[in-house]
């Protein structure tokens, strides 16, 4: 047999393989044709092979022809994984399972969705990947965050699922490779660098080293031995991650049918808001669209683009339908609906570091679209929506270009912000990066205001010849002045004097930190 393409010939059914092959664990893949290939992961194969033995297939061209899943030595802790949350399928093709169930990954290839098995159930079907972690991993310890800020991991222990002795372990955010331990203790949070050593290991106090952060954990659980308190619970993680797209056949268009409308969150100038199902199983959010009011060919389009987009502080694109109008835009469920409409009602009790936690949670993901060269154009209150616990994501990003000229030209009408638009882009249609950081000093009154209308008493036509002459809104009540001086940059005259939503975030995230408390040292104990 000759080899096709650089490839060995699939083997039929009889054939026979005369060279000695040893075995070691090894990995399996499955794609999406009918071969099932045994990967050489880490050179495990030997007999004189060498270490470039490509993939051996075996082909299942009999119907009647299988292939038993233990045999193949799926047992290595290589692809078993460990569930990190619940799942609930959504399709017949989907996999439910529970948290902390082990999962035999069968095929990896796919990105945001795996194909696998369950150990416990013996089940097989797709499951979304980044809702499980390696067996035995860091990932998968409960007690693990990764990459989250100081100020994100304060916000989930003073959360009040979790108690004193609560903590989490998170990537350092200044020193590449360490850690930093965060535990509750009372009503704050302290912090503790995890530093790594040369040889490998982990230490807080260089007297007492530990080969793994699971040593670590076990040993400052028994014993403070010098921190604030023993560890005692891991911090409960209450919200789950999206997944990328409805299912793991990344439908874009799919059928209305498919949709069930369950009750109205909201209404605005260009469509309704609802709460529905997909497939009568997955809560989304579906924007409806009023027919005319943006061309379905420049929405599929733009949406190709929006739907790349990835952050946890976006609301997440899931698919739309664009057949017929109207258009529906499907995306992930936040159930406590617009920021505005939540400042109105059930905010109004919002203290204000909650206030500034949300204004950080927004600059946080205009920040990624600052990354991604991206303009929102339409940034305020009113398309940020809010979920749990005060969760906020950014909505509507990119969609204001689309309006038809006919419904958004009129740029002293009612239906243009003009109160939220920077002066260049109001008057010389300049959208920027700068100009959404304008929008976003005028949201900031909207959040400490608790939804009150910019420029209270002024008309759009005021506001543009006004603002046009120097005049900014003056310290809203209650507001600190520190606060305000954020406000102020953000609506300089000159957009590239304006900050960035990076400089933002952290001024932001940073508000109430005091310099030099970020920290603590493990008292020494005698």
């Amino acid at each position: 047999m000759e080899a096709i393409g650089g490839r060995p010939p699939p083997l039929g059914l009889g054939d026979v393989i005369t060279t000695p092959v040893s075995l070691q664990p090894v990995s399996l893949g499955v794609p999406d044709g009918p071969h099932v290939h045994l990967t050489n992961l880490r050179g495990n194969l030997s007999a004189g092979l060498g270490s470039s033995l490509p993939p051996i297939p075996i082909t299942a061209n009999d119907s009647n022809a299988c292939v038993d899943m233990g045999a193949l030595n799926l047992t290595g802790s290589s692809k078993v994984f460990v569930a990190l949350y619940d799942y609930d399928a959504r399709t017949d093709e989907d996999l439910s399972f529970k948290k902390g169930e082990h999962l035999i990954i069968i095929n990896d290839t796919q990105g945001d969705w795996w194909f696998a098995k369950s150990k416990a159930t013996k089940k097989e079907g797709y499951i979304p990947s980044n809702y499980v972690a390696k067996l035995e991993s860091i990932e998968a310890e409960p007690w693990y965050f990764g990459k989250i800020k100081r100020v994100e991991a304060e916000k989930k222990l003073l959360m009040p699922e979790n108690e004193h002795g609560s903590f989490l372990i998170r990537d350092s955010e200044s020193r590449r490779n360490d850690f930093s331990l965060s535990v509750r203790d009372g009503d704050t949070v302290k912090h503790y660098r995890i530093r790594q050593l040369d040889e490998g290991g982990f230490f807080i106090a260089r007297r007492t080293p530990f080969r793994s952060l699971q040593e670590l954990v076990d040993h400052y659980s028994k014993d403070a031995d010098g921190l604030c308190v023993n560890l005692r619970k891991a911090c409960i993680q209450i919200e789950k991650p999206t997944t990328g797209g409805l299912s793991h056949r990344d439908q874009w268009e799919i059928d209305r049918s498919s949709l069930k409308f369950v009750r109205k969150l909201g209404q605005g100038q260009f469509g309704e808001v609802w709460e529905g199902l997909w497939n009568n199983t997955t809560p989304v959010a579906i924007k409806t669209l009023k027919p005319g009011t943006m061309d379905p060919k420049d929405f599929l389009a733009e949406a190709q683009i929006m739907k790349k987009l990835r952050h946890v502080k976006l609301v997440q694109l899931y698919a739309v339908c664009t057949m017929e109008e109207p258009i529906y835009i499907i995306t992930e469920l936040m159930k406590n609906g617009s920021l505005l409409e939540y400042l109105q009602g059930k905010g109004r009790s919002l203290k204000l570091p909650q206030l500034i936690d949300m204004a950080a949670q927004i600059a946080a993901g205009m920040a990624y679209l600052e990354s991604q060269n991206y303009i929102h154009r339409d940034l305020a209150a009113r398309n940020i929506l809010v979920g749990d616990s005060n969760v906020v994501k950014i909505a509507d990003f990119g969609l204001a270009r689309l309006i038809k000229e006919d419904e958004y030209e009129a740029r002293v009408g009612a239906r243009f912000p003009i109160k939220w638009t920077a002066p260049e882009a109001a008057n010389y249609s300049k959208f920027s990066i700068k100009s959404d950081v304008w929008s976003f000093g005028i949201l900031l009154t909207e959040l400490v205001t608790y939804g009150r209308i910019p420029y209270p008493g002024m008309t759009n036509a005021e506001v543009l010849h006004q603002v046009e002459h120097g005049y900014r809104m003056p310290c809203p009540p209650g507001c600190p002045q520190a606060l305000y001086e954020i406000m102020l940059e953000s609506w300089h005259k000159d957009p590239m004097k304006r900050p960035t939503f990076e400089t933002l975030q952290w001024k932001l995230e940073d508000f109430f930190t005091l310099d030099g408390s970020e920290y603590k040292e493990a008292s020494i104990a005698y």
